[in-house]
């Protein structure tokens, strides 16, 4: 296969995952929305997390909430947790690395806030440990998850919100998240603003 071909592949999995999320995850991304927005209308605040690149899903959510997507409005309380690379490995020295999300959960969290992890693969420690002080500061729980995350989904309750692409490919799976993130913003602004 000549690299033509094989990036036209890629761009024809990718719409054939966008045709997926389309008709598998258009009502739940609406009704995390809508928690988002209940969350941020009683003072609450959206904590985001994630590893690696699932990381930069996060920071790049929180960094849409306190600016925009596309509308203007007021700033939204977002904090990417873990974007210190000092605060992270500080803890990680004195405590280990499955801790420096949860000590972050435990000085910022209050039960009105929601935390929403992106996991393009697997089911991490530190992210389940986040889950976990999340739950037990009373907080609800949005992930949005890949293929391999049985471990991390079987945290949620009834009260948080699984968003699972259960694809092939981290490729696919986090282009995926970044559709959802647009998406989530895009609705949290119309539920805010009434954008038509």
């Amino acid at each position: 296969m000549d690299l033509t071909a094989r990036i036209q592949l890629q761009c024809h999995e990718s719409k054939e995952a966008t045709d997926w999320l389309a008709e598998h995850l258009a009502s739940p991304i609406a009704i995390a929305a809508e928690l988002m927005v209940e969350s941020l209308m009683q003072d609450g605040k959206v904590l985001t997390c994630g590893n690696g690149g699932s990381a930069a899903l996060a920071q790049y959510t929180a960094a849409l909430l306190l600016s925009r997507l596309e509308n203007e409005r007021p700033a939204l309380s977002a904090i990417a947790l873990g974007a210190t690379p000092i605060l992270i490995t500080a803890i990680a020295a004195d405590q280990g690395f499955q801790f420096g999300l949860t000590r972050q959960v435990e000085a910022l969290a209050h039960p009105q806030d929601i935390l929403l992890v992106f996991a393009s693969h697997g089911s991490p420690e530190n992210l389940q440990a986040a889950i976990q002080t999340a739950h037990d500061r009373g907080m609800r729980v949005i992930a949005l998850t890949g293929r391999e995350d049985a471990d991390l989904a079987a945290q949620l309750t009834e009260d948080d919100l699984l968003l699972n692409i259960p694809l092939t490919g981290i490729a696919r799976i986090q282009e995926m998240h970044m559709l959802a993130i647009h998406a989530l913003c895009d609705a949290i602004d119309c539920l805010l603003l009434g954008v038509e």
